[in-house]
């Protein structure tokens, strides 16, 4: 029995002399008269849940009233059909699990709000109470007229249709439907989707229906679920908890491009982004490393050429560099077309800054510093190709500042297009050198593992070291004479000799493929210095796991502590055993050597 009008007074199911009271004075009147019939035992304050409007804070009343339905079980049967046989599928896939729940156990969708703006209900009502469904007033009252059989006086449903129900016909009504028009011909599916995952339910499950129901087909093929943006500690951003980053803010800051390639770079797919002002910052300091290398290329004579044929190179630098070039536009391909921005982004990263500025660069000074002329040309042919290509490449990801740098690098040919308009590039005709990539790539490793080796013992940066190598064969024995000038300056190298006798005392060893290369460093570092700097760090980073354990053993920590901050300290766990294997592997070979 419903004693409360539409405003929470109390209608004619009540006594007379409580009709048409408000319902707290009502609650205070009831009190007051079963104190004066004195059969009031007690009066005592309890605590229950009680629903409170956000906006007026007033209590919520529960109130049933007449509404407008969808048959939702029905619609949904082909919804789901469509996801399983895979007409549409989600990227990541294990949000398809969310959408089945959802629409699995559908009950009714109740569409009318009772709000004052929305697209209201199409229904009209005569005055004993009969509907009238219909597009337009003047078709409901045609329908009304042959039931009555005269004109009737009509009153349109106060109600407006629910947000996501309207929102739910938008990948057609927005192209002219229920019209045939040229743009629901042409745009009719859509490839992709790109929305949170707190909306499939409300949106992506309601397009997926009214599509199937109305146009007989999927409103997408594809729907990617992309990350939330949250704050450096994993927390939801909120402006009560003062911890909303502004992008404007961080544009003003350090670029649009750098807060667009960190928000790529980080959408992992199924993990929300971490963000802050660091992580964007970082970035920045990527443009600023690629703004450099070109104005290095620049001042080198290494610029973009009319004509250059990549395909023509004859250095086994430059055949590798192009190589990586190839591979790096298959990574970036693949990763888009499978909806992993966040891989697409780190393989132009990795390669702009890594293989490109890092190696390339260094490797090829020694020949622009030389006296072979066509070996110069070949290097500043290939490196202007080559940084035209990063540009080509990294635009999607940073678009003003790879047309910044292409219009200004060099005076382009009357009508070259801004490589927005232009065409991706394709390598298909251009072949990757095997053995090139190879040779390469064996330097790499030798000067990695030598940076490696010299970081983890604190070598001071400044000291040019030894190097022996032994059980080298014929072939790595070339190789070292080959790139001899390059290992020796990029590793920090006095020397490389061969060698077939044991190691010197105080030496660190560590091995290549089968080579083992052999660095004395007694007289560099205090050796037993060193050990006793690396006993006390790991003895440091025990100390705080063991620290971590306690928190996270802790059955109060972990009920009490925010979900961010526990993760927080895995976080710092995992890191601290990381290094602890890092430096236990480097004490390792001190006390051997």
């Amino acid at each position: 029995i419903n004693i409360f009008d539409e405003n929470a007074h109390l209608n004619e199911n009540v006594p007379e002399e409580y009709q048409g009271m408000e319902r707290f004075a009502a609650r205070k009147k009831v009190l007051a008269e079963l104190e004066e019939l004195e059969i009031l035992e007690k009066v005592e304050d309890i605590k229950h849940m009680v629903p409170y409007g956000d906006r007026s804070g007033v209590v919520i009343e529960p109130y049933l009233t007449d509404q407008w339905y969808v048959d939702t079980p029905t619609l949904a049967k082909e919804a789901i059909k469509a996801v399983r046989d895979g007409r549409t599928v989600f990227h990541p896939k294990q949000y398809e699990n969310m959408y089945f729940d959802w629409l699995e156990n559908q009950l009714p969708w109740c569409i009318s709000r009772q709000l004052w703006w929305g697209h209201q209900i199409p229904v009209w009502y005569a005055p004993d109470g009969t509907e009238f469904v219909a597009e337009t007033e003047a078709e409901a009252k045609e329908t009304a007229r042959k039931k009555y059989n005269e004109d009737i006086q009509l009153t349109r449903d106060e109600d407006v249709l629910d947000t996501w129900f309207s929102s739910a016909l938008w990948p057609f009504s927005t192209l002219g439907w229920p019209d045939k028009t040229p743009e629901l011909e042409k745009y009719y599916p859509g490839n992709v989707l790109v929305t949170g995952f707190d909306i499939i339910t409300f949106w992506v499950s309601r397009m997926m229906m009214m599509g199937l129901h109305f146009m007989k087909e999927v409103p997408f093929k594809d729907v990617y679920i992309h990350a939330l943006v949250r704050d450096a500690k994993g927390q939801k951003m909120s402006k009560s908890k003062g911890n909303v980053i502004d992008p404007l803010d961080l544009i003003e800051k350090y670029g649009a491009d750098a807060l667009r390639f960190t928000l790529t770079a980080m959408a992992a797919q199924g993990r929300d982004i971490k963000l802050s002002d660091e992580r964007v910052e970082g970035y920045r300091n990527f443009g600023t490393k690629l703004w450099n290398a070109a104005r290095f290329c620049e001042m080198n004579g290494c610029l973009p050429r009319v004509g250059f044929d990549p395909a023509k190179a004859e250095l086994t630098v430059n055949k590798w560099i192009i190589g990586e070039v190839k591979a790096c536009q298959a990574k970036i391909e693949q990763a888009i077309e499978s909806y992993k921005f966040n891989e697409a982004a780190n393989a132009i990263y990795q390669f702009a800054w890594g293989t490109f500025c890092d190696w390339y660069v260094e490797f090829t000074k020694p020949i622009l510093n030389g006296e072979d002329d066509a070996a110069k040309e070949e290097v500043r042919g290939t490196t202007g190709w080559v940084l035209d290509q990063i540009l080509i490449l990294l635009n999607p990801f940073m678009p003003f500042f790879t047309e910044e740098l292409f219009a200004t690098l060099v005076e382009r040919p009357k009508g070259t297009k801004r490589l927005l308009e232009s065409a991706w590039p394709d390598y298909s005709s251009l072949k990757e050198d095997d053995i090139a990539a190879r040779d390469i790539g064996w330097v790499i490793r030798i000067i990695t593992e030598i940076r490696s080796v010299r970081a983890d013992m604190n070598v001071p940066a400044g000291a040019r070291i030894k190097l022996l190598v032994k059980d080298a064969c014929d072939k790595t024995q070339e190789g070292f004479k080959a790139y001899e000038t390059i290992i020796k300056q990029m590793a920090r190298l006095e020397s490389i000799e061969m060698t077939a006798k044991e190691p010197p005392k105080g030496s660190l060893q560590t091995v290549v493929d089968k080579t083992v290369l052999i660095l004395p460093i007694a007289d560099i570092i205090d050796l037993d210095k060193e050990r006793a700097r690396l006993a006390k760090q790991i003895e440091k980073l025990q100390s705080d796991i063991s620290k971590i354990d306690q928190k996270l053993e802790n059955k109060q920590f972990i009920e009490n502590a925010p979900p961010e901050i526990i993760e927080e300290q895995k976080g710092r766990r995992q890191e601290a055993v990381s290094t602890i294997d890092k430096l236990s592997t480097a004490l390792k070979q001190l006390e051997a050597a």
